[in-house]
């Protein structure tokens, strides 16, 4: 696992958000119709009551194209201020080109550095990392950072235990660098990730995985019980709530360790929307009011890579979030993988 605590001479402000949705809502009651579920089953286990569902002329690339155009428009940036673009997802469309470089050729960003990550859930939060350490080197001015998921086409429509669980969806941001001498930074409290840490237990890669060939399935046992289906998603999980719980709290202690600050300095925990139960017990645990360990997985289920900037960019359009905030970022799934940044805005 790594970890940092920064102390840059170059911060890093977040100008842009954005936000790309499917227009196809899928409620529990819809999926009731099809199988062996309720409103109810589906609710009180996962907080999830409805997810937006791609039609085929809705890809990867056309969800990050939007959302990142949003977040540029929002910095009062063009395409070409971009100096590197990050797409986070494990739902790419082919194996070659990058989602990233289309992306930027979608946008208009000639030139473009571009580049795909895939750790799952994590995706957005790695990506973050990455943008903040890009600019503090500084090489890189701008660099967007896109979470994008359509999980819905490597869904097992006839596996209850994860079909009910997913959505497609995708968040952008856009961050820029803030030296000490620019107008309105405050030059003693830069902006910018002040703690990051990322790790990985590929031991447990069988707990959630996507096989192509019976190659690809576990021979020892364990790890999650295959559906029948291949290029679809399998999960074990008794075994991904219980890391999930265990990982997310770790990780909100960890950051608050390394930076000094306590839990109520933060103006909020952005989660990744896993499953409604475990972040509220998270929550309580913290004894954190509702308003600050934010959720909205109810409307948009488990989108991976895009539900942390998804939530983001809500609080942004809500005016919940201001200058000198700081902001905790914490996100956790298949690898294993997860990732915590903690943000000065």
């Amino acid at each position: 696992m790594s970890t940092a605590a920064s102390s840059p001479e170059i911060g890093v402000r977040l100008v842009g958000t954005g936000l790309a949705v499917p227009d196809n809502v899928v409620t529990n009651d819809d999926l009731a119709k099809k199988m062996d579920t309720s409103d109810e089953w589906i609710s009180q286990r996962t907080g999830i009551r409805q997810r937006h569902i791609a039609d085929e002329n809705t890809t990867v690339t056309s969800l990050s194209a939007q959302a990142i155009k949003d977040a540029l428009a929002n910095a009062n940036l063009e395409p070409g201020d971009l100096d590197m673009l990050i797409v986070a997802t494990l739902t790419p469309e082919m194996v070659t080109p990058s989602s990233a470089a289309r992306v930027a050729a979608e946008i208009g960003a000639k030139s473009c550095g571009a580049v795909d990550i895939s750790a799952a859930c994590s995706g957005f939060v790695y990506g973050a990392n990455m943008a903040a350490s890009l600019i503090q080197t500084g090489f890189y001015k701008t660099v967007g950072v896109v979470g994008v998921e359509v999980l819905s086409k490597i869904t097992d429509w006839e596996d209850r235990r994860t079909c009910v669980l997913f959505g497609d969806g995708a968040g952008a941001a856009v961050f820029t660098a803030a030296n000490k001498n620019d107008e309105g930074v405050d030059a003693e409290n830069l902006p910018g990730c002040l703690y990051q840490s990322m790790g990985s237990d590929g031991s447990r890669w069988h707990e959630l995985y996507c096989p192509k060939t019976e190659a690809d399935l576990p021979t020892d046992g364990k790890g999650a019980e295959f559906s029948g289906a291949f290029n679809t998603l399998q999960m074990n999980g008794r075994e991904i709530y219980k890391f999930a719980v265990k990982t997310l709290q770790r990780s909100i202690k960890g950051a608050l360790k390394a930076t000094g600050l306590d839990v109520s300095d933060l103006a909020v925990i952005i989660p990744h929307q896993s499953n409604a139960r475990i972040i509220e017990s998270a929550r309580e645990k913290l004894g954190l009011a509702p308003e600050r360990m934010y959720i909205n997985i109810d409307r948009y289920g488990n989108t991976s890579a895009a539900s942390v900037p998804i939530c983001l960019h809500e609080l942004m359009e809500d005016g919940k979030l201001n200058k000198g905030d700081y902001v905790l970022f914490v996100a956790l799934g298949g690898g294993l993988t997860w990732a915590t940044s903690l943000w000065r805005l």
